[in-house]
């Protein structure tokens, strides 16, 4: 009995060692492609020290931990402040705006228009990043710019979030307001 006793173990223990496929996951399965997060009516502050650098509103928001990306969509407004954070620069808006959550540096898509509150130009593209860092954007893209006495069509730009120091990589027309 000591003996098939013991020989029935060996079995089971042989058994249990062989080499089982595992579980193989569709890249497409919805459990591991939709967000972790989601909210509703979101507004988001971005602040270095005390300081307000942005508020970014959005009627949804959703986090992808895998990447370290927070989407925001619909309706989005971004109120860019001042160096004290006590009042609002510029107002951008954009269909969507995904934010790095490691770097806070945010990509604006999708019929993207920045109006400066302080100088009265209105600049519009199609993509538009503002880096957190330097609270200064940045496109590849072509872009419009309306001024109080001229408007300027170009691609490329970078500039200070307020738009009162920018500089276009390929000017492509300029014209003179009446």
């Amino acid at each position: 009995m000591r003996f098939s006793l013991a020989a029935v173990l060996l079995a089971l223990t042989l058994a249990g060692c062989t080499d089982q496929p595992g579980i193989q996951r569709s890249a497409d399965d919805p459990f591991l492609t939709s967000p972790a997060h989601m909210a509703y009516n979101v507004k988001v502050q971005l602040t270095d020290s005390a300081a307000t650098k942005a508020i970014l509103q959005a009627r949804l928001a959703t986090i992808d931990e895998r990447s370290q990306t927070t989407t925001m969509k619909g309706s989005v407004v971004v109120d860019f402040y001042d160096r004290v954070g006590s009042s609002v620069e510029a107002r951008l808006t954009a269909d969507s705006v995904v934010v790095n959550d490691r770097t806070k540096d945010m990509t604006a898509l999708g019929n993207v228009r920045v109006e400066s509150q302080v100088r009265r130009i209105t600049l519009t593209t199609t993509s538009l990043t503002w880096v957190h860092s330097t609270s200064r954007v940045r496109t590849e893209d072509p872009v419009h710019i309306e001024t109080g006495s001229e408007t300027i069509d170009g691609v490329g730009l970078e500039s200070n979030q307020d738009l009162s120091s920018y500089r276009l990589f390929q000017v492509r027309g300029v014209r003179r307001n009446p």
